[in-house]
């Protein structure tokens, strides 16, 4: 990997635009370099995962409305939307798909000194792949780009610390996906990663206090963005430059300021994109930080005869954890029973507290309102806190990933004064866990999800379509698509009329 300083440049100086970030970006998304195996695997495992939380989230009403503007555009060819027939422009399909996507958090995750889901690279680049007839190695070839650039942005430069919402690092990974599975030139692509981040930078209001729908929104729209962003690039038009290190760019006015500098690490000439590999899926359908936590609480409830007996719980964590989704966070949305599955999910007391109480996890019952007003979860939710440890924030920033954390030591006490403690460092399913994430567990996670939405005959078609993604033509990748049991989408929402 090459390390790349970036920092911001005055309007004067001789900073030539082979030396701007976005350029080294679009470098790597034209190099030639082979996809190595186990990232084309990892790759097929991912969309496999996405489909998944799709199905699951079908009904619900975000994706029902995102949907219904998808399908208020068609096109001819056109890119599929997820569950139903039809074509639809490939921007709109993005949209549709990213939101299934996202609705339920239930997807790839990686963490570093920012947070990111790169399987929202996916619904993007699928819709292209579809549009424009690429072949499935072409999609294979752009998603490995997509993960790596967004993974190696997350390493490097924090959103977050000023209010940045992640997906800002998602709309440069979808322009340079999509390059790279086009075989656009390096003009083309840095024009279209200065433009996609211009336009998908936003505060962090969607992710605090009372979390909307938003949320799901939010990566949906950075792919869209993306894609637009490419389209224009593609008919000749520039973006602002030097997008990250100008006088009035992102770093000097959104993120550390004039007198920053960030590393940033991307892949040299000929070296194979492996980001992908450095992620990891979900468990269970909650905030990636939550994920051990959830286990953690499912070990500990067999040593608590009686959870009535509990005096407090304190989870001792990293300092991400802590202002996200616990304490440090001051939202006391996180304790409100009445707060929306979007605030539930960012609320580790709460997630802490029901797993505690039912030693399992799901992406429906545990959220549902009758289970979030139940008078003793309301009860233990209450007692239970976070606090920063520094072992545990230096763990979760470590760049040996035989170290680096993501979870939390609990210490329990007692009414009678008796102290429990337990700790777990990876969710079961980290690669590092109890039980990692390989093929058959994500087919397993599918078929779970898809149980009674997707038809047993639909769900095989569709694992052997992904299982074969390398050898697909372009006409192929529609089977990508999942078709949902027509009495299933009847249950979906009635919405109001919009515009389209």
């Amino acid at each position: 990997m090459i390390e790349h300083k970036v920092r911001v440049r005055r309007s004067a100086d001789d900073f030539p635009q082979s030396e701007h970030l976005a350029q080294k970006i679009a470098e790597v998304a034209v190099d030639p370099v082979e996809v190595p195996a186990d990232t084309a695997e990892m790759i097929i495992n991912r969309i496999i995962d996405n489909a998944a939380v799709s199905a699951a989230s079908a009904m619900r009403r975000p994706v029902t409305t995102a949907r219904a503007q998808a399908l208020a555009h068609p096109a001819s060819p056109g890119a599929t939307v997820f569950g139903v027939s039809g074509r639809v422009s490939p921007e709109w399909a993005a949209w549709a798909n990213g939101v299934a996507v996202r609705e339920l958090d239930f997807h790839d995750t990686f963490l570093a000194a920012e947070y990111s889901h790169p399987g929202d690279n996916i619904p993007a680049l699928v819709a292209v792949a579809q549009h424009k007839g690429c072949s499935g190695k072409d999609l294979i070839r752009g998603l490995a780009t997509a993960y790596e650039i967004q993974i190696d942005l997350v390493r490097g430069i924090s959103l977050h610390k000023h209010k940045i919402d992640h997906v800002a690092h998602l709309g440069p990974s979808v322009a340079a996906g999509i390059g790279t599975m086009l075989g656009l030139d390096i003009e083309t692509i840095y024009q279209a990663v200065g433009q996609a981040l211009h336009l998908t930078t936003a505060t962090r209001q969607s992710r605090k206090g009372l979390i909307s729908s938003w949320k799901a929104f939010a990566p949906a729209h950075a792919g869209k963005i993306g894609i637009e962003a490419v389209d224009r690039a593609m008919r000749g038009e520039g973006a602002p430059a030097p997008i990250y290190e100008g006088e009035d760019g992102v770093i000097a006015w959104l993120l550390d300021g004039p007198d920053a500098e960030y590393t940033v690490p991307l892949p040299g000439p000929g070296e194979p994109k492996r980001a992908i590999l450095d992620s990891y899926t979900k468990e269970h359908s909650a905030e990636y930080q939550s994920q051990a936590p959830i286990d953690l609480a499912r070990r500990l409830r067999t040593r608590i005869p009686n959870l009535d007996d509990i005096e407090s719980i304190v989870l001792h964590t990293s300092n991400h954890t802590h202002v996200v989704i616990g304490t440090g966070s001051n939202d006391p949305q996180k304790f409100d029973p009445g707060a929306s599955r979007e605030t539930l999910d960012h609320s580790v007391m709460y997630i802490f507290a029901v797993a505690l109480q039912d030693g399992t996890w799901h992406h429906e019952a545990s959220y549902a309102p009758e289970r979030a007003n139940r008078p003793d979860t309301i009860e233990l939710w209450r007692k239970i806190s976070t606090v920063e440890d520094p072992e545990w924030t230096r763990r979760y920033h470590s760049e040996d990933p035989n170290e680096k954390a993501f979870g939390a030591r609990a210490v329990i006490t007692m009414k009678n004064g008796d102290v429990i403690i337990d700790e777990l460092a990876v969710a079961d399913a980290h690669p590092l866990g109890a039980r990692p994430f390989g093929r058959e567990q994500y087919t397993a996670k599918f078929a779970a999800l898809a149980e009674g939405i997707v038809d047993a005959d639909e769900q095989r078609r569709f694992l052997a379509v992904a299982a074969n993604l390398a050898n697909l033509s372009g006409d192929e990748l529609a089977g990508l698509n999942v078709s949902v049991l027509p009495n299933v989408l009847d249950k979906a929402p009635i919405l109001p009329e919009g515009i389209f």
